[in-house]
């Protein structure tokens, strides 16, 4: 599993520790990185056909709390980066 910036400039490898119906928990690989930004891509599949948008609510080192965004924006910007 993989978050990824909105803009496909960067991606992280992540592991989800609890999701439930309005946000996830997640540890992303390497802890030591910062997010670029608050608002993400979590791609649930390696095809990048299964992913949710979403926005950083909480970080503590490696852990993240995430809140999925609905989006109705259906520009290219709303949709996940193909798969480099």
């Amino acid at each position: 599993m993989q978050i990824v910036g909105l803009d496909g400039t960067w991606r992280r490898d992540c592991l989800m520790m609890d999701v439930a119906f309005g946000g996830a928990k997640l540890v992303i690989e390497p802890s030591t990185d910062r997010l670029v930004s608050k608002d993400f891509f979590l791609v649930l599949s390696t095809t990048g056909a299964a992913y949710r948008r979403c926005e950083l609510v909480w970080s503590n080192g490696e852990q993240l709390g995430v809140r999925f965004v609905e989006s109705v924006d259906n520009s290219p910007k709303a949709k996940p980066p193909s798969k480099a």
